[in-house]
């Protein structure tokens, strides 16, 4: 894997927690990937539950125009 330097800055609340840390640079990377998965989760989570709802309006304004036709001309 290729690595690239990178310098932060951190509070020194959360630079404290990571001072028993054995590879903080693993670590570090490792919490970013975490947290970018759930981000992308979350994301794709909102626009399926969005895609849902427009469905669901739409499959029940279908039910209604048919409701209102099913019934004329059958016996």
């Amino acid at each position: 894997m290729n690595t690239v330097r990178v310098n932060i800055t951190l509070p020194s609340e959360i630079a404290e927690l990571l001072k028993d840390v054995k590879n903080k640079s693993s670590f570090i990377a490792e919490a970013i990937r975490d947290r970018i998965e759930r981000e992308k989760k979350a994301y794709l989570i909102r626009e399926l539950t969005e895609g849902y709802k427009a469905s669901k309006r739409e499959d029940k304004q279908l039910t209604e125009d048919w409701d209102a036709t099913s019934g004329d001309g059958i016996d």
